[in-house]
């Protein structure tokens, strides 16, 4: 696979699926397209300076760069503004072309039961190409827990 694209969070399962999705790029010498998006409220402009979220996705890229530079494959970041995280990974799954999407989620409980959210189904279903997830394990937690993107 030439290009694959690996939204972040911050999740400690991030870093399973960066090596994947180099695994899968570095046999035909492909790209990583690391994106990190942040998603700004209704009741704020779309390019709404939000400095705190700003800050930990340049923290979150930084080391996904590290990441992927360890592994010998070329690695693209970005940070994305969006209102809502699914349709901006599909979007940006369509504009670059990309051959599969590799997302990392955490083992979420809701009411007691395994629960995959809003974001993942999304991504799912409208996909353009396919999309592999890499679920933490049962008990794994966040380096900096937030249930709203995987």
């Amino acid at each position: 696979m030439k290009k694959v694209l690996l939204p972040v969070h911050g999740y400690d399962s991030d870093e399973d699926s960066l090596q994947l999705a180099c695994k899968l790029a570095k046999g035909s010498k492909g790209k990583v397209y690391v994106l990190y998006v942040i998603e700004v409220a209704r009741r704020l402009p779309l390019d709404a300076d939000v400095i705190p979220e700003a800050t930990r996705g340049e923290e979150v890229l930084q080391r996904m760069e590290k990441l992927g530079k360890e592994q010998q494959v070329e690695i693209e970041a970005e940070i994305l503004q969006a209102r809502d995280a699914g349709p901006a990974v599909v979007q940006e799954a369509v504009d670059r072309e990309v051959d599969a999407i590799v997302v990392g989620i955490p083992y979420k409980r809701r009411y007691g039961l395994f629960n995959l959210g809003n974001i993942i189904p999304f991504i799912l279903k409208h996909a353009p190409c396919p999309v592999m997830l890499w679920r933490g394990t049962n008990g794994s937690t966040s380096s900096t827990a937030d249930n709203n993107l995987p």
